[in-house]
């Protein structure tokens, strides 16, 4: 960059080269001689350089001698520098010491506000503990307050409220409980939420006691609209695995101990198929209210559904696996391959209807997720019947072996 900004000083017109050949940044003197030897002898080019040589030098002096007179009085306007630095050092030091005073008083400052900004926030804390607090006293009074205005009533006026109106008070109840659980939650270890435990502790029995014997006077009666009420309300409070689970043992329960009965199946030559067409036949027969509820039926509505719940997956299911597991655990022995694959064969079977009755396509991916499913499948012990298989076959081809070829006729 410097090289082409560098003018150089103009020579004659009848020089055998350009003056800008030199400031080229891939100049080369052998190349340069040998272009100049094309068009004028060595002894022309040799004079012309020197010329040249003489008009850089007149031009170099010429340069110094225009600043000299600056170069030369430098040292002479460098005197006094000294005593105008000291001058300088004593109010300079003194700004300094102002400076530093002030960093410390800015710090001091700073220090004063980030305390009475820590204080404020744990005051903040202890106030929305307080509020908390406040909130869980008056959720616990506001819950109990509805249950003494239920059981103070007379006993007529109870035998003839209707059990809608029931469920409506318990999700109502429901809806004041999660925020309960929420504060209290938020609580944890404060002494006085642990006074309070007792009470609260009361209120989740008596909420679940009340929602089972709901939800069991919903199913018993068929009633639609108690059946929804008291599932919002288990899904209110985060419950739904224990509606599913008490539908599993209060309602598939009883129906699967009466069905899967061992002796049955064994005593009649299509026991087991007739056990299974059986088991199929409880959902469309018994969990048709909690399907349409759910939104698992064909003809639910979707605005009118109570969403998260899967009773066929959760409830019905394992129970059956369990019933089989305990009550026909011949089913699953290897030890007649025939008998062995015919069971298989028609259990897989129920296990693609069963999957059918699901509804959708989400419910069978739960499904075949399920514990109790893969329990079910890790039952048949298919490598005992491939090696009892595998010696059947192998028996068959040494005893052929072992009888000699016979000459074809």
């Amino acid at each position: 960059m410097e090289a082409r900004n560098m003018n150089l000083p103009r020579g004659p017109e009848n020089l055998c080269f350009d003056k800008d050949e030199f400031m080229r940044p891939d100049f080369d003197v052998d190349h340069f001689v040998s272009e100049c030897r094309k068009r004028v002898q060595l002894e022309e080019l040799r004079d012309d350089l020197e010329l040249y040589y003489k008009l850089l030098k007149t031009a170099m002096v010429e340069l110094i001698n225009k600043d000299y007179a600056d170069f030369v009085n430098l040292s002479t306007n460098l005197v006094g520098m000294d005593k105008a630095l000291n001058q300088l050092s004593v109010p300079l030091g003194q700004l300094r010491e102002e400076v530093m005073s002030l960093k410390s008083c800015v710090s001091e400052g700073i220090k004063a506000i980030d305390e009475r900004v820590s204080k404020q926030e744990d005051i903040r804390r202890k106030k929305m503990c307080v509020l908390r607090l406040i909130q869980v006293i008056k959720s616990v009074e506001k819950i109990e307050k509805i249950l003494h205005s239920q059981n103070s009533k007379e006993m007529s006026s109870l035998e003839g409220s209707s059990p809608l109106l029931t469920g409506q008070i318990l999700e109502r109840i429901a809806t004041e409980f999660n925020q309960l659980q929420f504060h209290a939650v938020q609580s944890k270890g404060m002494p006085l939420l642990d006074k309070l435990r007792p009470r609260i502790a009361g209120i989740t029995a008596m909420l679940q006691q009340s929602l089972e014997g709901l939800l069991l006077e919903g199913l018993q009666s068929s009633n639609v609209d108690i059946i929804r009420h008291c599932l919002r309300t288990y899904a209110t409070i985060d419950k739904t695995r224990d509606a599913e689970a008490l539908v599993g043992q209060v309602l598939v329960k009883p129906y699967i101990d009466e069905v899967i009965v061992e002796q049955y199946v064994q005593s009649h030559p299509n026991g087991l198929q007739t056990m299974y067409n059986k088991l199929l036949e409880f959902v469309p027969l018994h969990c048709r209210l909690l399907r349409e509820v759910t939104g698992g039926g064909i003809s639910s509505e979707r605005g009118n559904t109570v969403p998260g719940y899967d009773f066929l997956v959760n409830s019905v299911w394992p129970e059956i696996v369990r019933g089989l597991e305990e009550k026909l655990p011949s089913l699953f022995n290897p030890g007649n391959p025939d008998v062995f694959h015919e069971k298989y064969t028609k259990s897989m079977d129920f296990v693609r209807k069963f999957e059918r009755q699901c509804g959708s396509q989400a419910s069978v991916k739960r499904l075949r997720s399920h514990p109790s499913y893969h329990s079910f499948n890790d039952k048949w012990n298919l490598p005992v019947y491939f090696q009892i298989r595998f010696k059947e076959i192998g028996g068959t081809l040494e005893a052929a072996l072992s009888n000699g070829l016979e000459e074809a006729p």
